[in-house]
C-alpha cells in the first residue's frame, strides 16, 4: 500500500497497490489511520461493484446503507440501465441538491461517520466531486469568530435545503428523507478519535437559537462562504471509471459538481453511520425534537413565503 498526498492540497491522499475487495485486517488499519489523518482517500482503478462496495464500508462500522446506485438512472433487473431521468423528477431534484456544500446525514439522528463514491458512468465534461477541509477552515477563523461560535449550533433539515436552495418543497413523509424533523447540532465539531475542531455547517444548516432569523442565516452563509474561499482547502476529483473515494464526514465537506444531466452519470454509493456516542444529536421520540420540529416549519412558512413573492 502507498499513499501519496495530493498535490497542492493541505488535505486528502492517493491510495494505490492495495486491493479494497480483498482487503486484510493489517491493511484496513492503515487506510482508517490514512483516513483520519488526511480527511480524503482517492484509490484509482478499484471497480467495485454494489457487493464489494457494501463489504468493504462495512468493515469501517455500521452501515447506514450499503451499495446504493446514485444515478440519474434506474438499473434494470437483468443490469441495464432505463433513460435518463427528467430534471423535474424527485430522484433528480435531490440529486440537483446536492450540488450545495453539505455533510451528509445530519439530518438524521445519528450523522455519518465516513463515506464512500465509486465511479461506474461518468460524463466526460462536468460531474465532478469537490470536498473541502473544514479542519483547515475553522483553523482559519479569527480568534475573535472562534469565540463568536462557540457553544452556537443549529437545526439540519433536507426539507429546508431542498426548499432554500431550490424552491423544492417535497411531500413530507416519515420514512423519507424529507420526514419533518430537525436535528441540533454544534457549528464547531471536536473529532471523536482525533480531537481536531472543525466547522459543522453546509446546506442542510438553519436556525441558530438565540440568534435572529436573519443573523443565522448570515452567519450560517458568511462560515460556508468563507470555509470555501481558499482553494488549499478544496479538492475536486475528476472521475474515472473504476475510482473509489472514502472521506470522513465528520471533517469535511463536500458536493456534487454540475454536468450535462441527458448523459448518464451512475456512482455507487456506501455511507457508514457515526457513534452514537459522538454522532447522535436525539431521536424522533426525545423531547428535544419538538424544539427541531417548530423551528423547521416555522422556517418553511418563510421559504414558502418568499419563494411565492
Amino acid at each position: 500500500m502507498k499513499v501519496k498526498p495530493l498535490n497542492q492540497h493541505a488535505f486528502g491522499a492517493c491510495v494505490t497497490d492495495l486491493d479494497l475487495a480483498s482487503i486484510d485486517a493489517e491493511t484496513l488499519d492503515a487506510v482508517y489511520q490514512a483516513l483520519l489523518r488526511y480527511g480524503l482517500l482517492v484509490f484509482p482503478q478499484q471497480n467495485l461493484d454494489e457487493a464489494n462496495q457494501a463489504a468493504f464500508g462495512e468493515k469501517l462500522g455500521t452501515l447506514e446503507f450499503g451499495g446504493l446506485l446514485l444515478a440519474n438512472q434506474v438499473k434494470q433487473e437483468g443490469g441495464s440501465f432505463s433513460d435518463v431521468l427528467p430534471t423535474s423528477s424527485h430522484r433528480m431534484k435531490t440529486n440537483i441538491g446536492n450540488e450545495a456544500w453539505h455533510t451528509d446525514s445530519t439530518y438524521w439522528p445519528i450523522s455519518s461517520k465516513c463515506a464512500l463514491l465509486s465511479a461506474v458512468r461518468v460524463p466526460a465534461v462536468g460531474g465532478e466531486t469537490e470536498f473541502a477541509d473544514m479542519r483547515a477552515a475553522y483553523a482559519a477563523l479569527t480568534p475573535e469568530t472562534q469565540q463568536k461560535i462557540a457553544g452556537l449550533s443549529a437545526y439540519h433539515s433536507t426539507e429546508y435545503s431542498q426548499a432554500n436552495d431550490l424552491g423544492h418543497f417535497p411531500q413530507r413523509r416519515p420514512d423519507s428523507l424529507y420526514h419533518g424533523e430537525a436535528y441540533l447540532r454544534p457549528l464547531v465539531k471536536i473529532h471523536p478519535e482525533t480531537q481536531i475542531p472543525s466547522l459543522f455547517v453546509g446546506r442542510h444548516a438553519f436556525g441558530i437559537p438565540g440568534l435572529s432569523r436573519r443573523d443565522s442565516r448570515a452567519l450560517l452563509q458568511q462560515l460556508v462562504s468563507d470555509a470555501v474561499s481558499d482553494p488549499a482547502r478544496i479538492y475536486r476529483h475528476h472521475w474515472q471509471v473504476g475510482d473509489t473515494v472514502l472521506w470522513d464526514n465528520r471533517a469535511l465537506l463536500h458536493r456534487a459538481c454540475p454536468y450535462d444531466y441527458s448523459v448518464p452519470r451512475v456512482l455507487i454509493g456506501t455511507r457508514v453511520a457515526g457513534e452514537p456516542a459522538s454522532e447522535l444529536a436525539y431521536y424522533p421520540e426525545d423531547p428535544a425534537a419538538a424544539g427541531g420540529r417548530v423551528a423547521l416549519d416555522e422556517e418553511l412558512k418563510h421559504l414558502r413565503r418568499e419563494n411565492a413573492e
